[in-house]
């Protein structure tokens, strides 16, 4: 009897040690938590949605120098939150020049209205079918959002990405697209070499397969939209915006204009990301400056 009683205590502790290596079931996502939300994976390899706490808020009509793009993107946009067709889209281009910022000023604005936006790693793209899965039978209005984005050959999700765009079986869900932004038009690197590959049939250039095999994702975005490096005179003119975000006089001064030209060169760059950067430099400097003349007065 006592021996029986041992191997059943034994059996009991052998049986809480497995429970604790195996997976935990996720959480129910507090989905009034957030507007955005983060696919993470736990230490024991589960995939969670973790609500952004602080959201990045940006209005659209904030954004300036890139208009034709965000009359698309939003037309799109408005379209899938009014449940209407849309596409995936993929923005691609110049760096800082307003992708990222684009994406996140359309959750500002149509958050509202039922749209959320769920960011997923590069490294985390084979989750998509376990992602779609917990969304698809939300009201509301899920933007996938890939940042960034690019491959190298034969990297695992490159394929998931292809198959849930436009190559599985199954259906994609109603409730939700994939918006990518990236540096590189076709998503993978490009090589001299691959031009070998180019054939003529008659007065016709047809790509080789590897060219092919790289166009092959881009292709399946229904979208594409693609941002150019600003001019100087759009470079200044978005200098003056977040100056007067930030409550800051005299945008248009040749001072101003100079030190925003002289920030432009040492980053090697025009673009609305440095221009951002130039004016939080510049704001706080003023505000410093004028925090010191202040204090001398009450001295």
């Amino acid at each position: 009897m006592n021996d029986t009683i041992k191997l059943i205590g034994r059996a009991e502790s052998l049986l809480q040690r497995l429970e604790q290596l195996l997976p935990q079931a996720a959480a129910p996502v507090d989905w009034k938590a957030s507007i955005a939300f983060r696919w993470r994976k736990t230490k024991n390899g589960l995939g969670v949605l973790q609500p952004v706490t602080q959201v990045h808020r940006i209005r659209l009509k904030d954004l300036r120098g890139i208009d034709d793009q965000k009359d698309l993107v939003e037309q799109n946009t408005r379209q899938f939150v009014a449940g209407h067709p849309a596409n995936n889209v993929l923005l691609t281009g110049a760096r800082g020049t307003g992708k990222s910022s684009l994406i996140k000023a359309l959750l500002t604005q149509y958050a509202p209205r039922g749209l959320r936006l769920i960011e997923v790693e590069k490294q985390d793209l084979v989750d998509l079918p376990e992602i779609v899965d917990l969304i698809c039978s939300r009201p509301e209005r899920f933007v996938l959002y890939c940042d960034d984005l690019s491959f190298e050959a034969d990297e695992p999700g490159y394929k998931a990405l292809k198959v849930i765009l436009d190559g599985s079986v199954a259906a994609a869900s109603e409730n939700c697209l994939i918006y990518a932004t990236s540096n590189r038009r076709h998503l993978m690197p490009e090589f001299m070499a691959e031009n070998l590959e180019y054939k003529h049939l008659g007065e016709e250039i047809h790509p080789g397969e590897t060219s092919e095999e790289k166009v092959s994702l881009s292709e399946r975005f229904g979208l594409w939209v693609s941002f150019y490096p600003f001019d100087q005179d759009e470079y200044l003119n978005i200098v003056a915006v977040w100056l007067e975000h930030f409550s800051v006089k005299g945008a248009g001064t040749d001072e101003v204009k100079h030190a925003a030209l002289q920030w432009s060169l040492q980053r090697g760059s025009r673009s609305g990301r440095v221009a951002w950067q130039f004016a939080r430099d510049w704001a706080g400097k003023k505000r410093m400056q004028a925090r010191r003349a202040a204090s001398g007065k009450r001295k």
